[in-house]
């Protein structure tokens, strides 16, 4: 049956091909009294106006009751898969103890590190589904997954594992990302070298078991140098995976470089760019993944974002979802922080949010716009206009998402199958 959204007060949509850069990030479609023709989950028709040239008796209609729409979100940077969570470090955090000092009593990534290799498969897949829920509510459509709280071979699988069967099961698509990389464990404290051995032996367990499409590596100080990084990527790249990379969150250590050079999909964090890697990402079609919630929850500086689209880069945002630096599921949070604290526009929001993430995912031939042809993972949100969904921050403007044409949530509530 084919479906048929009518009274929409505006779509708002990207206008340009991907990866859009610069100046163009704020170059969008604007369509006023628009109606969708939607088969087979497929967007086969935008008309405007009168829609009952497009009506047929068995055709189902949707009245969006004057709401404006959008693309599906899609958020390209998560650590959904995790066991436990960290409240009990929150007021050491405030009170300004150092997060080494943390670390070393225990906590940190080790705590986490800790509580998911003791967790059930179906512990981690109930307490990723409860937050996968909570992000399709905030019109998430599209989610990237990352490993990285095992550290060892049999934990790591067992994340992309659960990922998997999130993805079976759950109407979010979602895509992973093995990253064995993440920290130094405990264990190997004194053995770098042997824990990178094991790290790109695994990946060929990664490989064979198709758990993965991509794989990121931490670039930082006190976590993996920049030639550790290229070391891992380019035993990545020789099996096929493609390229995510943690870089120049605190310093910058020739993360970005090597990223580039390898034609990563996406380098992110980047509060620590210079201007040189500004050049190099500029020149590429790698995207700029920006973690502003991150920035937000540690009280950190922010990406210079505004210099980014003036220098020609690729923008996404991403949400970095996870228990130590962002617990939140609020992605429309994240995209409002976007906007007040890194001066983004709401168009270029859009784009960063939609059409970006969605290239850098390799999965912009089918979501990311609202053009014929796509698949029809849309948002409805209760706002008069764009501006106002970025503006009128911290509550859930969500009034109906789709996905593939099919209604998952009304009101702000999941639809009943």
């Amino acid at each position: 049956m084919k479906t048929i959204i009518h009274n929409i007060k505006t779509i708002y949509t990207s206008k340009m091909m991907p990866p859009v850069k610069g100046k163009d990030m704020a170059v969008i479609d604007k369509i006023d009294d628009p109606y969708l023709v939607i088969e087979d989950g497929l967007i086969i028709k935008i008309g405007q106006g009168d829609y009952h040239q497009d009506f047929e008796n068995d055709i189902n209609l949707y009245d969006a009751k004057q709401k404006i729409m959008i693309p599906g979100l899609i958020d390209s940077h998560t650590h959904l898969v995790f066991g436990g969570s960290r409240e009990s470090e929150f007021s050491q955090k405030i009170a300004g103890v150092p997060y080494l000092e943390i670390l070393a009593a225990g906590g940190g990534i080790l705590n986490t590190v800790n509580a998911t290799r003791y967790a059930s498969f179906n512990e981690l897949y109930d307490q990723a589904k409860k937050s996968l829920d909570e992000m399709l509510l905030f019109g998430v459509t599209s989610l990237e997954v990352k490993s990285g709280y095992g550290l060892d071979l049999e934990t790591e699988v067992k994340q992309l594992k659960v990922a998997k069967a999130l993805n079976e099961n759950h109407p979010i698509d979602i895509y992973m990302t093995y990253l064995g990389a993440h920290a130094l464990p405990k264990e190997f404290k004194n053995k770098r070298d042997i824990y990178i051995d094991q790290v790109i032996e695994d990946l060929n367990v990664i490989h064979q078991e198709k758990l993965a499409d991509y794989v990121d590596v931490f670039c930082e100080t006190g976590v993996f140098t920049a030639e550790e990084t290229k070391r891992i990527l380019l035993a990545a790249k020789k099996l096929g995976f493609k390229l995510r990379v943690h870089s120049d969150e605190i310093d910058s250590i020739g993360g970005t470089k090597v990223s580039v050079d390898l034609g990563a999909k996406t380098v992110d964090h980047l509060m620590a760019l210079t201007e040189n890697d500004m050049t190099l990402l500029a020149q590429s079609n790698t995207i700029a993944n920006l973690l502003p919630s991150t920035s937000f929850f540690l009280n950190k500086e922010y990406a210079p974002a505004r210099k980014m689209i003036d220098k020609g880069m690729a923008l996404a945002i991403s949400s970095d979802y996870n228990p130590g630096s962002t617990p939140s599921e609020n992605y429309q949070l994240t995209l409002q922080i976007a906007g007040n604290k890194l001066r983004m526009l709401p168009s270029e929001i859009l784009t960063a949010s939609t059409i970006n993430p969605a290239f850098s995912l390799d999965i912009h031939d089918f979501v990311g716009k609202i053009e014929k042809g796509k698949h029809a993972d849309l948002l409805l949100l209760d706002c008069p206009n764009l501006d106002y969904f970025i503006y009128h921050y911290g509550i859930n403007h969500t009034y109906s998402v789709f996905k593939k044409g099919k209604l998952l949530v009304e009101n702000r509530k999941v639809v009943d199958a």
